[in-house]
């Protein structure tokens, strides 16, 4: 009888156990189910697209880039900066390595190097670019902006526009554009010394607007000074409307991201405001990401109402609606992105995750090419 009784309980136990090991795989299964739900959304609990590797439209023009930071396109021939102190040239599919030889030492502190880069408008005979870049010798740590001539595959600084532009540990701008008034415009950081972006006789937290010959032009908003607007952080991006209007785009102080309408003169604020913050004189953002969200907001460009954003910590390329109002994440999954060039409704874009900051992939960094009809 004891005997029978003991093999009961051999029974029941055991019907246990394969009770509550159904119970943990139903359980493991539920989770597994959550995950790869949350996994289709982003922190706003939008809707993101799946993997833009396996999107058909998206196109890599070049891969194994180095940090690259701006993208100059001319025909059919791409030229891209590298931060580590190359030029990487483009043209049918092949990729080739250009060598800069600059006056100065590239700074290698972070963030910085060679950073923006812009094609003189008569290029095509001329072979004279515009750059932006952080050096040191033995008076400290600077930007300049310079030209660089380009012969035998070698580029070469011909000339300095400007020099003695502030930079630190971090915090170095860096873009250049050339406006629709054939004016060079250049965004510097605050290197780190917040009080600087509210000085107007220090070149640094501003836009700066020069003449292609290095000159102050003669309706800058203040006499006898580059400085095109003030009270910037470390802006990285800059567009303009068919109408003259400019956009820029500009990191916050850990949170607090924004994308500005630019004015001749006007003060943006930092460090006495930032994000939503309001006060007399100053200029508050278009957008902001607020004080949850960091886009890192770098290279931007215009295409039909839309200004288009490239996001480093956001991980993105982000699309505001200048009409409307509101953003959308249209390129994900692929890392840091640096700059976007919008050309023949297309986009273009490059990866930054070889920054020391990302995750990089094998073949990153690259330049990608998609439709702008093709985001979703």
């Amino acid at each position: 009888m004891e005997v029978a009784i003991n093999k009961i309980k051999k029974v029941i136990t055991l019907k246990k156990m394969i009770s509550i090991f159904l119970v943990f795989i139903l359980l493991l299964v539920g989770c597994s189910a959550n995950n790869q739900q949350d996994a289709g959304h982003n922190n706003n609990g939008q809707n993101i697209p799946s993997s833009q590797l396996e999107n058909e439209a998206l196109e890599v023009v070049a891969e194994d880039l180095e940090a690259p930071w701006s993208i100059e396109k001319i025909n059919d021939i791409f030229y891209l900066t590298e931060r580590a102190g190359s030029i990487v040239k483009i043209e049918n599919g092949e990729l080739g390595r250009q060598r800069v030889e600059l006056e100065k030492e590239l700074a290698t502190a972070a963030e910085a190097g060679l950073l923006g880069f812009v094609l003189a408008p008569d290029f095509q005979e001329s072979n004279v670019a515009y750059a932006y870049y952080t050096y040191v010798d033995n008076s400290g740590q600077f930007n300049r902006i310079i030209t660089l001539h380009l012969e035998d595959h070698v580029w070469r600084e011909e000339s300095v526009l400007l020099d003695k532009i502030p930079s630190g540990s971090y915090h170095h701008g860096g873009r250049l554009k050339m406006g629709p008034d054939d004016k060079l415009y250049a965004t510097t950081g605050d290197a780190s010394e917040r009080e600087i972006a509210q000085d107007l006789h220090s070149l640094g937290g501003k836009i700066l607007r020069l003449n292609l010959d290095g000159s102050i032009p003669n309706d800058n908003p203040f006499s006898d000074s580059y400085v095109y607007s003030y009270g910037h952080r470390n802006p990285q991006g800059m567009t303009w409307l068919p109408d003259g209007t400019l956009y820029a785009s500009e990191h916050g102080n850990s949170a607090n991201d924004e994308i500005n309408r630019i004015e001749a003169g006007q003060n943006y604020g930092w460090p006495s405001i930032e994000g939503y913050d309001e006060q007399d004189g100053m200029v508050s953002p278009l957008f902001t990401s607020g004080k949850e969200l960091t886009w890192a907001p770098s290279g931007m460009d215009y295409y039909n109402g839309k200004l288009y954003v490239a996001a480093l910590r956001g991980s993105a390329v982000l699309e505001f609606d200048l009409e409307k109002g509101g953003y959308r994440e249209v390129i994900t999954d692929l890392g840091r992105i640096r700059d976007v060039l919008i050309e023949d409704k297309h986009l273009y874009f490059i990866s930054n995750n070889s920054d020391g900051r990302g995750n990089p992939q094998e073949n990153d960094d690259r330049l990608y090419r998609i439709s702008i009809s093709d985001l979703n």
